[in-house]
């Protein structure tokens, strides 16, 4: 029936022009910032396995990272071992001079004194061959022994380890070897034979660990981008539709506007009646 008291129908127009505005707020809202969920109320359950995607795909960056540090130090590592390894054939061939009977012992003095320099120099390129301040072929860093685990994933679990050989002079066995006598070179050539095995066996298990780290850097990096798209379909606004959405609550808005002008004159018409 026709009041004054109470204008419902502007009371209704302006309920829609609320809910319609705020349609349009969050439509304007999700297209700004490119994400389908600005809020917990928008979607709760997305909102939470999207955190959780991010937080893996964050950990996979770290993971990323720490297997290309990994990979540094094992070619760094490497290269000091092809120059021991370089010397040892140096030595070996200093040997074999030095065991033939054509050379005098004042000539396997000479001999010696270059022999007896190199293996000083596998003592300094195994110290001397560092990553980030450690020496990583003498024994005294972190990589010796049982090594260290690389987190290479989002679990703990998801570790490579990575162990660097000892190949100082000491441990290939070469510091004590001398050819100033054809007894002492026959004896280093043995000795050297079993530590060019040794430096090798090493390289080996360097390059296994290498290709293990390379094989994982590969899985990180298609494992982040398939996170990247399943949060992407969770989270990120489809903005054609978003666009839609929002021009209808702008045409909406608009209508409800205009209704809550038109309610708002209905009183003053009804007072005509009184005239």
């Amino acid at each position: 029936m026709p009041v004054i008291n109470t204008n419902t129908a502007a009371n209704s127009a302006v309920r829609y022009l609320n809910a319609n505005s705020s349609q349009q707020s969050e439509s304007l809202s999700k297209l700004a910032s490119g994400s389908r969920i600005n809020k917990a109320s928008d979607d709760a359950a997305g909102l939470a396995i999207a955190t959780r995607l991010q937080s893996d795909v964050t950990a996979l960056d770290q993971a990323a990272t720490n297997a290309a540090h990994s990979i540094s130090i094992l070619q760094t590592a490497d290269g000091g071992a092809s120059n021991i390894s370089d010397i040892l054939q140096r030595m070996k061939a200093l040997a074999s001079e030095s065991a033939s009977g054509t050379v005098t012992d004042n000539e396997r003095v000479y001999i010696d004194a270059e022999f007896q320099q190199l293996a000083d120099e596998i003592d300094g390129i195994a110290s001397g061959t560092r990553f980030n301040g450690e020496s990583l072929l003498d024994g005294t860093s972190a990589f010796a022994g049982s090594g260290v685990s690389v987190m290479v994933g989002t679990q703990a679990t998801d570790t490579i380890s990575l162990k660097i050989a000892d190949l100082d002079a000491t441990e290939l066995g070469v510091a004590s070897l001398a050819t100033t006598s054809q007894t002492g070179a026959e004896a280093a050539i043995s000795a050297l034979d079993d530590a060019i095995d040794a430096v090798s066996s090493a390289r080996a298990d360097i390059g296994a660990t290498m290709s293990r780290f390379e094989f994982r850097s590969d899985t990180i990096a298609t494992t982040t981008e398939n996170l990247e798209a399943s949060e992407s379909a969770i989270r990120d606004v489809d903005v054609a539709a978003e666009q839609a959405k929002l021009s209808a609550a702008e045409v909406k808005t608009q209508a409800a506007v205009a209704a809550a002008a038109q309610a708002n004159q209905m009183p003053q018409q009804l007072l005509n009646l009184l005239q």
